[in-house]
């Protein structure tokens, strides 16, 4: 085994390692741009003499096993309350989520279709809501058993932090998880307080948000209802909704806790201005796609939702949970497709429960291990409808009209094993069954019935070389697997490639295979750099062939990726602090037979290959150490995004006639806070701009768009100013 006397020797070691593995990948112009920025922010680390706060460790659910994050043998990142505060009005979870490496986090501008979000690239086909990630609120699953979520519903202004799961052991958390979001609730403190938060910006963006959080005896309330409106951008962009979040915490017993959760969130409308073909983008970026607003094309989305999760500790060394869940959703949608415009709805339910069982144990010589143990049940139907519309209204007779249905049975289970004092094993598997059904309730023309099942067993094996007290050093592999969504498979296509409105059961589960190499070093009590390379194989992957407003989806062969990810934390005195986050990919199809093939070597449209953020902050009177409130007096903070080109569509065109390639960008956000004390209430004003240096962008992109309107414009140099309030009750 090798030793280091030096921590610097043992650093130089794994990233020359690091670097030659990566080196095919990366550019050279690129590379030498990064190292300065990111390992550069190290330099200071021995010679620091002012006083700084230690950088916090705090507990996160590695794979289905919670542990501190430093020891976990995986990437994941997290974004605290502080942070989610300072992005701003606490809209749009892309605001923040940038920050996590391996994440790219795009924001459509357009409330219609929610954020396009992806994680090392699954995802990034979603035409609207989130696909290949699983999301999960306080225990309860934000995602259907097809693997589709709605990241509009996450309640940002009462979260106390976000963790985002990416590699290996997110398998264990079943289909469709390329990566995993968890949001956290803040729990009631000791004292009862009210908070009202009121924003307004450009573009016409109104924010409010109106919290109480009170603990009396053993039970704990958070309550919070905000509201969004926004007139937009774009020609008809404009949006409103309200949002209520609750939890409430009740200690029975010192070993016995119970969190109930309460969750509604009402989109009256919100206008959809589609995307814009070039030559549109070119001429006037805030116009609205073709018929967009003759058609009135919109959205109105209702969802409520319970939940209860239940936690009993039996004794040290055994902790069991339950949840169970339940709500209902309609989502009403305005499109442009066909002569004079269409409209689909849908009516759903869901619900489901999980049982859980986490233990310690010594084995093998009395080693430790710690385990979990579970079962998931997830079951969701909606009726399906949909017709023509005229001038933005149903018109004539249902054309269509089915019961779609999706359920899930899965069973996991993961151990951590100490091997001796520096190495760690981690096995998991999670065992996955898949059910997707379609009932066709049309009583003329041709039968779209169908159903489908999907098994899959997604095993995960990892070690982690625990080098030095400030060292770990982790290798992970694992299988995953990706059924399509019920809105995926309710389109089919005809010998002529003409989209039909019909479920597809011939649509394929995509099997992928993941190997993860990371570290992570502690350098000193106020600097954390995390690494990580990872390599994907996917088979059968699902891919988005044609999309116009409705989209049909088809399997691909082969698709592989290849990638580097870097996170730097630094604190350099009690008043700044930095951080980077940077990731390069590779995302490319790879030769094989299927019925659809892209050109062997093109890269997966909405996949930048680079991606950077890095950001400064100053405060007046330092910063505050974890779990505490931040001190009174001004902060500031500039963030740098950059971003590389990515294509729009599997054929990588470039032509006059079909350009499909948006541009790379760099851009600049400013935050300004200051925080007074008036008699009992604590006051925050907030000042922030987007975009400072007014860049013209390409926030998003809908991929494989049949009319070749690919580009969802980025938003110009924009300001938002609030303030907050913080009352004792």
């Amino acid at each position: 085994m090798p030793h280091f006397s030096r921590k610097e020797d043992c650093f130089r070691v794994i990233t020359q390692s690091l670097c030659r593995i990566i080196e095919t990948m990366l550019p050279l112009n690129f590379w030498t741009r990064l190292l300065p920025l990111t390992f550069g922010l190290a330099t200071p680390i021995v010679h620091a003499q002012t006083a700084a706060s230690e950088l916090p460790d705090v507990v996160v659910q590695s794979g289905r096993l919670a542990q501190k994050q430093f020891d976990a043998p995986a990437s994941v990142y997290t974004l605290d309350a502080d942070t989610l505060r300072n992005s701003g009005p606490q809209v749009n979870i892309s605001d923040v989520l940038n920050r996590a490496p391996g994440v790219v986090a795009l924001n459509r501008n357009n409330y219609a279709q929610d954020v396009q979000i992806s994680i090392r690239g699954f995802g990034a086909r979603s035409a609207f809501g989130v696909r290949g990630i699983r999301l999960i609120t306080d225990g309860i699953p934000a995602s259907m058993p097809d693997g589709q979520g709605q990241a509009s519903t996450i309640s940002m202004t009462s979260a106390d932090r976000i963790e985002v799961l990416t590699g290996p052991l997110a398998q264990l958390y079943g289909n469709a998880s390329g990566g995993v979001i968890q949001t956290f609730t803040r729990e009631a403190g000791d004292k009862p307080e009210a908070q009202v938060n009121l924003y307004t910006g450009s573009f016409g963006m109104q924010r409010t948000d109106w919290q109480v959080s009170q603990r009396s005896g053993n039970v704990g309330l958070v309550a919070d209802y905000s509201t969004f409106a926004i007139d937009g951008y774009r020609n008809n962009s404009d949006a409103r909704r309200q949002q209520l979040n609750s939890v409430i915490t009740v200690d029975a017993k010192p070993d016995t806790r119970f969190k109930f959760i309460v969750n509604s969130f009402d989109m009256p409308y919100a206008k959809d201005a589609l995307g814009l073909n070039a030559a549109q983008l070119a001429t006037n970026p805030s116009q609205a796609g073709s018929n967009a607003e003759a058609r009135k094309t919109r959205k109105s989305v209702k969802q409520e939702q319970l939940g209860a999760v239940a936690e009993h500790r039996v004794d040290s060394d055994l902790q069991l949970q339950a949840r169970i869940y339940g709500g209902t959703r309609t989502n009403l949608q305005y499109q442009a497709t066909n002569p004079t415009g269409a409209w689909t709805g849908l009516d759903r339910r869901y619900e489901g429960l999980g049982l859980q069982a986490n233990g310690k144990a010594r084995v093998l010589d009395s080693q430790r291990m710690n385990w979990v143990v579970g079962i998931d049940l997830d079951h969701a139907q909606e009726q399906r409808q949909g017709g023509a519309a005229a001038a933005g209204e149903k018109s004539g007779a249902l054309t269509r009209n089915e019961l779609n249905e999706a359920s899930n049975r899965d069973y996991y289970a993961q151990a951590n094993w100490s091997l001796g004092e520096r190495y760690t094993l981690t096995t998991g598997a999670r065992q996955s069954h898949v059910t997707l059904k379609s009932r066709d309730d049309m009583t003329s023309g041709v039968d779209g019935s169908g159903s489908v099942t999907y098994n899959a067993t997604s095993p995960v094996l990892g070690l982690t070389w625990h080098a030095q007290d400030n060292l770990n050093v982790y290798i992970n592999h694992g299988k995953g697997f990706e059924t399509p969504t019920m809105a995926e498979a309710a389109y089919s296509r005809d010998a002529n490639n003409n989209l039909v409105e019909k479920f597809n059961p011939n649509l394929q589960a995509s099997r992928s295979k993941h190997l993860e190499l990371g570290t992570k070093w502690l350098p000193s009590a106020t600097t954390r750099i995390d690494a990580a390379w990872f390599q994907i194989d996917t088979q059968n992957e699902i891919v988005a062939v044609t999309s116009s407003g409705k989209t049909a989806y088809d399997n691909a062969a082969q698709t592989k990726r290849d990638g580097f990810e870097l996170a730097v934390r630094h604190q350099h005195s009690a008043h700044w602090r930095t951080q980077a986050s940077a990731t390069v990919m590779k995302a490319t199809y790879e030769a094989g037979t299927a019925s659809y093939s892209p050109p062997n070597g093109n890269s997966l449209p909405a996949i930048p290959k680079r991606q950077l953020f890095a950001s400064l902050q100053w405060t007046e009177k330092g910063f505050a150490p974890a779990g505490q409130k931040p001190a009174l007096g001004l902060e500031a903070g500039l963030d740098l995004i950059s971003r590389s080109s990515m294509w729009a569509n599997d054929a990588n065109s470039a032509t006059p006639t079909d350009y499909a390639l948006a541009p790379g960008y760099s851009m600049l956000n400013a935050r300004v806070r200051q925080r007074y004390q008036v008699g009992p209430a604590r006051i925050e004003a907030f000042v922030g701009v987007d975009n400072l240096t007014n860049k013209d962008t390409v926030s998003s992109v809908i991929v494989n768009q049949s009319s070749m309107q690919y580009f969802e414009p980025g938003l110009p140099r924009a300001w938002v100013v609030g303030v907050q309030s913080q009352i004792p009750l």
